[in-house]
């Protein structure tokens, strides 16, 4: 293999002469082999990094201090590397030692030894065009790796809304799709009360629209940046107008609203807008994985289960068992959450192991949010285009779940009293028969009355109210006629306005 020699404070080094890179990066290759694999899985750093570093050369150029040839060239590989070029020669681990140096050591060298092409040199001559002195000046690795983790966390959370913001829909058509099928509600996974399965569809839908709110709180805390402030926020060997033109120029080419920070001290050391995307991901997942959960739950079977709903088949379940077809794509999603759930604790140590001026574990804060990140967003599609849209109510068996259930009971409980309500349940249990049968057969309500209370539309919302007073029983140990009047209590303006009560 052809090679170019390269020298740095350590001494020589060969570097493959068609690389891009140079022998900072190569170093770097030999000391930081942790996950085998490089810092171009990540998209959307690598253009962040280019971005960086053209806004720096933008506002250099306009300060005076890079010569208009070298700043044009610098430009030119920056854009060719945000339009997707060359990102194979980033070859760094993304988790390494040094605060995120090499990332930014790599970032330099493959943009100088590009803008060197760009102006007719070969690579390596970093007399004409030096990695440091040009494509980092006024810089350090502290104020840029911090600014385009922060730019890149916010494109991959751009791309997560819009995954979110599709798996949400998907929800709501299902939600549609099942409005008038009734279910029976159900606490601690025991009978509650009647539901119908649009309205437990169209909460999944209503959980993941408050987590995009959330995550677009977080974005909004990422885009103060510390860029200008150099190597602890000091601004040392930075011009005094840098930081203000850097990230203006930053901000046009993001299409973000980058801004300074109000302390570039602070800025540099501090890593909470990162702890709180992390913890907005784990709230994200949590929900997600309690969803599938719920889907899990509710399609299990399919003939000893609950089997309330079907899941598409994609795939055969079982090596040995025939026929079998299991939950795979909940139970894929499921795994990302806990993954990202891990990846928040490994957020929250990195954070918190910070000292003094500077955090030197963003790597692995920066791989890890990157990694959730992304992870989730691919769930999200998959449960979206995989599941959802062809998860299927097992309409018949949910209807004579229902009205099999002693959760309604309930909703006679307004009108006949908990105490008689209650021993409705407890025979209605031990019998088998219906709450509604029963019910009749006290004569405490009549056929259409229990018809009124029992219709779908008044089990899942508040059509039923206000209770009227009936005649009721303190005591029915076993079903028979009332003797006496019990008064209740009597509402009105709303279920949660009791303007009059008739004590006993």
């Amino acid at each position: 293999m052809a090679v170019r020699i390269e020298h740095d404070l350590v001494g020589d080094k060969e570097v493959p002469v068609d690389a891009y890179y140079g022998i900072h990066t190569v170093r770097a290759m030999e000391n930081f082999a942790i996950t085998k694999s490089t810092i171009a899985q990540f998209p959307e750093l690598i253009a962040a990094l280019a971005a960086v570093k053209q806004a720096a050369a933008q506002a250099n150029r306009d300060l005076g201090l890079l010569p208009p040839d070298i700043a044009a060239a610098v430009i030119g590989a920056c854009e060719e590397i945000r339009a997707g070029r060359l990102t194979d020669q980033f070859v760094v681990d993304p988790v390494q030692g040094g605060a995120g140096t090499s990332t930014n050591m790599n970032t330099n060298e493959v943009i100088a030894n590009r803008a060197l092409e760009i102006l007719g040199h070969p690579r390596g001559r970093y007399d004409v065009i030096h990695p440091l002195d040009h494509v980092n000046l006024g810089q350090s690795t502290n104020d840029v790796y911090p600014t385009a983790v922060r730019l890149a966390l916010v494109a991959s959370l751009r791309r997560l809304d819009g995954s979110l913001r599709v798996l949400a829909a998907a929800f709501s058509e299902r939600a549609t799709e099942f409005a008038d099928v009734l279910k029976m509600g159900r606490t601690q996974l025991q009978d509650a009360v009647p539901m119908t399965l649009g309205q437990e569809f169209t909460t999944y839908a209503v959980m993941i629209e408050e987590d995009r709110r959330r995550l677009t709180e977080a974005a909004a805390l990422l885009l103060e940046c510390n860029l200008g402030g150099t190597a602890i926020g000091t601004g040392i060997n930075g011009h005094p107008r840098y930081a203000e033109l850097a990230c203006a120029y930053l901000a046009e080419l993001s299409g973000e609203s980058v801004r300074p920070a109000g302390d570039f001290i602070e800025a540099t050391q501090d890593c909470g807008a990162f702890v709180q995307l992390s913890g907005v991901l784990k709230r994200v997942a949590v929900k997600l994985s309690k969803t599938c959960n719920d889907l899990r739950l509710t399609s299990s079977g399919p003939t000893v289960g609950l089997g309330e709903i079907n899941l598409p088949p994609v795939q055969a379940g079982s090596s040995i068992m025939p026929g079998k077809v299991n939950p795979v794509i909940p139970e894929v999603v499921n795994q990302v959450a806990f993954e990202v759930v891990g990846n928040d604790l490994t957020v929250t140590m990195a954070a918190e192991a910070g000292q003094l001026q500077l955090n030197a574990f963003e790597p692995v804060i920066a791989y890890s949010l990157l990694r959730s990140l992304a992870h989730l967003r691919a769930a999200c599609d998959t449960l979206a285009t995989r599941c959802v849209p062809g998860i299927t109510a097992n309409r018949d068996h949910l209807h004579d779940s229902v009205h099999r259930s002693v959760g309604l009971v309930t909703a006679l409980a307004p009108h006949i009293g908990y105490a008689t309500s209650t021993t409705l349940a407890r025979q209605a249990l031990a019998t088998g028969r219906t709450v509604r049968d029963l019910a009749a057969e006290t004569g405490l309500l009549t056929a259409d009355q229990l018809d009124a209370l029992l219709r779908p539309e008044n089990l899942t919302g508040h059509s039923a109210w206000p209770p009227a007073t009936v005649t009721s029983h303190k005591d029915l140990g076993s079903v028979g006629s009332a003797t006496y009047a019990e008064p209740r209590p009597h509402y009105r303006g709303g279920h949660d306005k009791q303007v009059h009560r008739v004590d006993r």
